[in-house]
């Protein structure tokens, strides 16, 4: 079975906004992308509980994944997957580790090795910046609307290998992002649903690390 790895690619930080732009009022696309990283900027720790479902072009089958994460700046978090598999991903800001408990396995990687594969990841260490990292538009008119929401696309300015594009809704009160997809060059899809999302949550700098159970086979990367 394919394991279920945690993109960070995956994920654009969930953020708050403090100030509501007012009852009727329209945001340009720019407007809610700049928003949403002064929040971004302004966050230090969040949690939430995700849903992850992820779809091949040409394929029947859908995977599907859901758990907790908790992300504290900067460049430490943690995403746990219950569903469909114990899986755990940590980063304490200079190691990146992925458990998977079915095949028995955790693999190592250097946070900044990591952050030159993934695009978003630098959202969540606290180095992005969507407009200079992002070209920002609309969603096109065949993206589904959710009530309450911008739906807003960011394309790479710079070609990347494992995302074409990213598509997120961002609540209009609270200036969070309630769903991401991402899009890769082959059409496969990437679409998490956040909820019970806090901010200001206590981290305790223990979460950020992970000891696997004795007899784990340990991949170097």
């Amino acid at each position: 079975m394919k394991k279920i790895i945690p993109l960070l690619t995956c994920i654009l930080l969930i953020l708050p906004f403090f100030a509501s732009p007012g009852f009727g009022a329209e945001l340009s696309t720019e407007e809610v992308a700049r928003r949403l990283q002064q929040s971004y900027e302004k966050m230090t720790t969040m949690s939430a509980r995700f849903q992850q479902t992820t779809s091949v072009r040409m394929s029947p089958r859908v995977k599907k994944g859901s758990g907790t994460l908790i992300i504290s700046k900067p460049g430490r978090m943690r995403w746990d997957y219950q569903e469909p598999a114990p899986q755990v991903l940590v980063s304490d800001g200079k190691t990146v580790t992925m458990y998977f408990k079915q095949s028995n396995q955790m693999t190592v990687t250097s946070a900044e090795e990591y952050l030159q594969s993934d695009v978003t990841y630098s959202f969540f260490t606290g180095k992005g910046n969507i407009l200079r990292d992002f070209e920002v538009m609309a969603a096109p008119p065949d993206v589904p609307t959710e009530p309450g929401t911008y739906a807003i696309e960011l394309v790479p300015r710079k070609p990347h290998p494992q995302v074409e594009k990213l598509r997120l809704w961002v609540d209009r009160d609270r200036f969070l992002i309630t769903r991401l997809q991402v899009i890769d060059q082959f059409g496969s899809v990437t679409d998490l649903r956040f909820s019970d999302i806090k901010t200001g949550v206590a981290a305790p700098a223990g979460l950020f690390t992970f000891t696997p159970p004795p007899g784990t086979e340990i991949i170097r990367q």
